[in-house]
């Protein structure tokens, strides 16, 4: 897990930051996903009351929240990052594209896998909420304030609350 990857991986990404200098002074997102590293480290080495203090730092300077726990795979980019929350136990794969708003949210209060899987390659639109400890497989992508709790097979696209499924020609959905 590269700086230079991430900052690769936010250029190939963001058509509107032009340079690695202006991606690596402004990222938010950038910014957040480097504490988070930080901090899963710290959660790793058993200091939890640390990394979630560091967490903490980050969502209060970035409006990102990233749970220490989690688990995320490389070049992860989160675009206009203000209001992503990523649970405890949220896997995440590579080459994911988060835009605002985005939750990966719990269904349950017990000590238990409970936030979603996300695998390679998956585009998640802004305000999108996924719930539960479901998978998205990989390259797929949900839409804008698409509600996804059920899981996903890999090529397909979410969209809608109660969220329906397509297949990436757009062809015989069907609802989950």
């Amino acid at each position: 897990m590269s700086i230079r990857g991430d900052i690769r991986a936010g250029l190939e990404r963001d058509p509107a930051t032009l340079s690695a200098w202006e991606l690596f002074f402004t990222s938010g997102g950038l910014h957040a996903i480097w504490i988070y590293r930080f901090a899963h480290k710290l959660w790793k080495l058993k200091l939890r009351t640390l990394s979630r203090m560091v967490s903490n730092h980050a969502k209060f300077f970035t409006g990102i929240e990233i749970h220490p726990g989690a688990v995320i795979g490389k070049r992860l980019v989160i675009d206009h990052g203000i209001g992503v929350v990523i649970g405890e136990t949220a896997v995440i794969g590579e080459d994911v594209l988060i835009y605002h708003g985005v939750t990966f949210g719990g269904k349950t209060l017990d000590a238990v896998k409970r936030h979603p899987t996300v695998g390679d390659r998956v585009i998640i639109g802004a305000g999108a909420k996924l719930i539960g400890n479901i998978t998205v497989g990989n390259d797929c992508a949900v839409g804008a304030n698409a509600v996804v709790t059920k899981d996903m097979p890999a090529g397909t696209v979410a969209v809608g609350v109660n969220a329906r499924l397509l297949n990436l020609t757009g062809d015989d959905f069907y609802i989950i």
